[in-house]
Parts: C-alpha cells; structure tokens; sequence
C-alpha cells in the first residue's frame, strides 16, 4: 500500500470512488460531495498553497483517499478534512487512521488552528474515528461548503 499526493492521472478514479461510495451509503445525490461541480478534478483544486490531497493506492489501484483545504467561506484559521473516502477493500485495515494522521499533520504545518468536517449521521465508523482523533461535534456549520445534506458537523483543535 502507497500514500501518496494527488497526481492529475488520479482524478477520474478517485472522482468515481466519492460517487461509489455515496451511492453505496445511500447518500443524496444534491447537497454532499457526489455532486460537487470539480469532483472530476481534485488535482487541480489540491494544487494549490495550504492544500493537499493524500491518495492510498494498493496493487496499482487508487482505494480511497482524503484532503485538506482552507474552509469555504469560513475563518482564515480553520481548514477542512474533504473527500475522504474508501472502496470497500481499503476499510478496517487502519488505513483511514493513517490518511487522517497524515491531514492532521499537514493541516498543522500549514498553519491552521481548527479542522472542521462535514459527514451523515449514519456514517457511524468514521464518527468514531474523528472522535477517536479528537474531533467534537458542533451544533452549526461553518463556511458555505455547499453540503447541506450533511447535517453531522465536527471540529478539532490542532
């Protein structure tokens, strides 16, 4: 298994990966990453100062991934864990633990004070793994991410 950043070849893999998974979750279309208008397009958005999008590939085949970017619209101080998401194949082998460390620390070198993220009430697993890494939940959104499907809301203090 390789972690590693986002390279442009990745973007229709892992643009299909966050539909997968929303599909298979049954996640709305409207209002959640799914139909987010630069998913296709995650290297160019990733490509830039402060933000950075880790991709976890095994036997030459991207299984999932996850990022960090300032949030939308919100504090200068807080950014965003974005897009994370697994295929099936990648989830309870720790892997998840180790891209979120990963954004963790890059979040944290970049300057940032917070890290916010967006989820489902029913993704249940990765709740316990935001909480497990400090997250807290928040009775409001933050920024204007445009995911106003998700009604979960979560911080951490870097």
């Amino acid at each position: 298994m390789i972690i590693r950043k986002i390279e442009e070849k990745d973007n229709i893999a892992l643009g299909n990966i966050v539909q997968q998974v929303l599909m298979e979750l049954g996640a709305p279309k409207i209002g959640t990453a799914y139909s987010d208008p630069y998913l296709f397009s995650l290297f160019e958005i990733y490509n830039n100062t402060n933000t950075i999008y880790f991709v976890v590939e095994e036997n030459e085949k991207i299984i999932g991934g996850a990022g960090i970017a300032a949030l939308e619209n919100g504090p200068s101080e807080i950014c965003e864990l974005q897009k994370m998401y697994f295929l099936p194949e990648a989830r309870g082998k720790g892997i998840a633990t180790l891209v979120i460390e990963k954004c963790i620390e890059a979040a944290s070198s970049f300057g940032f004070k917070k890290c916010y993220l967006e989820t489902m009430p029913y993704m249940e697993h990765a709740q316990k793994l935001y909480r497990k890494f400090g997250f807290y939940y928040l009775d409001d959104p933050i920024g204007n991410t445009g995911h106003t499907s998700c009604p979960v809301w979560m911080m951490k203090d870097l």
